[in-house]
């Protein structure tokens, strides 16, 4: 099998590098016929799918969700994503989506996992003409993922998210919006929002997995209001940390299309990557989109 072997040598603390001898070693004595990129700068994984995708037959990204993100925009770019799989060896910091797949976190067993596994089809959105395989998100905490220095995140792994996640506490802004959606119009002010297609989100947020599918052609939102006072700002908090309670301050719901209009720029993040700044955001599910090996 003609195979694209691309990783993050500085992805989640530098993981790679004490396990590519083990993992290249396992796809040789599968006869995978491999070629390998470890990527130098932004979006050199996705550029280099885009000119040679048509050459194999399984792409493997090593990295983390921000290296998978850029693989499979590259790959949806070429129209060849129906033809050839993708496989993923987690090595980032958090791994929300690995986790939602059930992917290994040790990362031989993740690569045996590839050759062993089973094709499944999943579910992508698309924020505007860009891909996202599982969380586009806008406000309080989002700047956390891409703002954190790679260093600081390769010393400290997931507990640099929640150190920078901190200091944005106090510098937390509210945006006015529309959402339209299935025929209804929300507006109000929100600190926070996301579209998401995953069982957990920083690896602390968990979605409830009887209701979440990943390969339903539905997305999942949720909509955080501007606390006014202590008592609603500590609702919010409640509810985010897992508490079952009952609150008007946070609007969730299921759609396969959204849009979004702000008064005024607003940044994104797109599986923990700076995603633009819009002041108009379209959301759509492109229904299994890819076949990733599970």
């Amino acid at each position: 099998m003609k195979t694209l072997f691309i990783y993050n040598p500085i992805s989640g603390m530098m993981q790679i590098k004490s396990h590519l001898y083990n993992i290249l070693n396992i796809f040789a004595k599968a006869e995978y016929d491999l070629t390998v990129l470890p990527t130098r700068k932004q979006k050199e994984a996705s550029e280099y799918i885009k000119k040679n995708a048509q050459e194999f037959d399984l792409i493997i990204c090593s990295g983390g969700d921000g290296t998978l993100n850029e693989v499979i925009n590259g790959l949806m770019a070429t129209g060849l994503n129906e033809k050839i799989l993708l496989g993923y060896i987690p090595a980032g910091s958090t791994n929300d989506y690995a986790a939602s797949l059930k992917i290994p976190k040790n990362m031989e067993k993740a690569a045996e996992n590839i050759i062993n596994g089973q094709i499944k089809e999943f579910d992508l959105g698309k924020l505007n003409n860009r891909y996202f395989t599982y969380i586009a998100a806008f406000g309080a905490f989002t700047r956390v993922s891409y703002d954190t220095p790679q260093d600081t995140k390769n010393i400290l792994g997931h507990f640099a998210y929640l150190l920078e996640g901190l200091k944005s506490l106090t510098e937390i802004s509210a945006y006015k919006l529309k959402i339209e959606y299935d025929k209804q119009i929300i507006e109000d002010s929100f600190i926070y929002g996301m579209v998401t297609n995953t069982y957990q989100v920083g690896g602390i947020y968990k979605l409830d997995q009887k209701v979440v599918e990943l390969d339903d052609g539905q997305l999942e939102v949720m909509l955080v209001k501007e606390p006014k006072n202590a008592g609603e700002f500590n609702e919010i908090t409640s509810y985010l940390l897992g508490n079952n309670i009952n609150t008007n301050m946070v609007i969730s719901f299921k759609t396969k299309k959204l849009r979004f209009d702000f008064e005024e720029d607003v940044p994104w993040t797109l599986d923990g990557e700076y995603g633009g700044s819009h002041k108009s955001v379209n959301i759509t599910n492109r229904k299994r989109a890819v076949k990733i090996i599970v």
